[in-house]
């Protein structure tokens, strides 16, 4: 399946439509739709890693559920564009604020569409998080057609983050971002990236030995497999402008649009001096919220998931359900061979009162 974002951008959306017992969801078939969106240097691979009794993607499916799984633009699935082709550095000039206002619109309408207009249960991780947070808070449109989210390792304030590593290649970004724009794809496994890292694990206190954890925090409970699994296909690219948008976050503490450095700049592009912020409060509190967190994350980190928590209080205690799991880091939430007793059990469970 492919969708054709505003912009130009031809995403792939993968669709498993029947779980191992076989009854399949044909289009409007009754069965209710969710979009599994991945995180940052990932793909939709993220959702089928593990086995199909472990996996999300397969799991869902085997409880009767019409399972989508997005592709963002830049990933391997996702490399066509209208006009562009991916070695132009323009197709690289976005960041995750067209993530959240024209990839995630354009495939949460095709799959509203494809079911035949059943609203759609939203699950992100890392990223995924971050991009259905800021549509939500955008009141777009489309937001209408969302049953619920459920937010993986949710990340909205950054300026926590607790990895020497990821704070460290912030700093970079940052002070040297003209020549890193200039590189356009943030290819991780390309020479400009690995040179990068290579400097950076020099630096004291920055601890590569483990480069996974050191982004992530210590994992409890992925298995070898799994990992291999995970280095084989990933990280997927990205643009750097993406990048160097997180690093404003980081250094910054606020959830805004990308910050062109200088005020013409941001008035040519926003009409004011400053990047719009997203505010996270105007989320309706209505709608139901889904949030699972790690306490050895260092890229959602506690504290700043708390202040998510936080932004979101006034939300009915009906549709906010937080969920804290002392032992889990980033990648667990999607790698972890016990994910599904911890996480999809219950995530599963909340999707089932709001589809009463």
């Amino acid at each position: 399946n492919q969708v054709t974002t505003q912009d130009g951008y031809i995403l792939s959306l993968q669709r498993i439509t029947s779980g191992r017992r076989g009854e399949s969801a044909t289009g409007g078939g009754g069965k209710v739709p969710v979009l599994l969106q991945h995180g940052l240097m990932m793909d939709g691979m993220t959702w089928l890693m593990n086995s199909p009794n472990e996996s999300l993607g397969y799991i869902l499916a085997d409880n009767g559920y019409d399972v989508w799984i997005a592709n963002t633009r830049g990933t391997v699935y996702s490399l066509g564009h209208t006009s562009l082709s991916s070695s132009d550095p323009a197709y690289w000039n976005w960041s995750w604020d067209e993530l959240a206002s024209n990839d995630l619109s354009a495939m949460l309408q095709y799959a509203y569409d494809q079911s035949g207009q059943q609203k759609v249960h939203y699950v992100g991780h890392s990223l995924g998080t971050l991009i259905a947070l800021a549509a939500l808070s955008d009141q777009q449109q489309h937001v209408s057609m969302l049953r619920s989210a459920g937010l993986l390792s949710p990340i909205a304030f950054l300026n926590k983050v607790s990895s020497p590593l990821t704070l460290a290649a912030a700093d970079v970004f940052l002070a040297e971002a003209l020549y890193w724009l200039g590189i356009d794809e943030f290819d991780p496994t390309g020479t400009a990236v690995h040179g990068l890292l290579t400097d950076i694990c020099k630096l004291p206190g920055v601890n590569c030995y483990d480069l996974m954890s050191s982004f992530t925090g210590d994992n409890c409970c992925l298995d070898n497999s799994s990992v291999q699994t995970f280095l084989a296909h990933e990280p997927q690219a990205s643009s750097t402008k993406n990048m160097v948008h997180l690093a404003q976050m980081i250094r910054r503490g606020i959830i805004a649009k990308y910050d062109y450095g200088d005020a013409s700049d941001n008035i040519k592009y926003y009409g004011q001096a400053t990047p719009p912020a997203y505010n996270v409060s105007a989320i309706p509190d209505g709608f139901p919220l889904f949030l699972s967190s790690g306490g050895r994350d260092s890229l959602s980190d506690v504290q700043d998931v708390r202040r998510l928590e936080q932004a979101l209080k006034s939300h009915d205690s009906d549709t906010l359900t937080v969920q804290y799991l002392a032992d889990y880091a980033h990648a667990d939430f999607v790698l972890a061979g016990n994910a599904k007793e911890r996480v999809y059990g219950p995530l599963m469970a909340f999707f089932r009162l709001q589809d009463k």
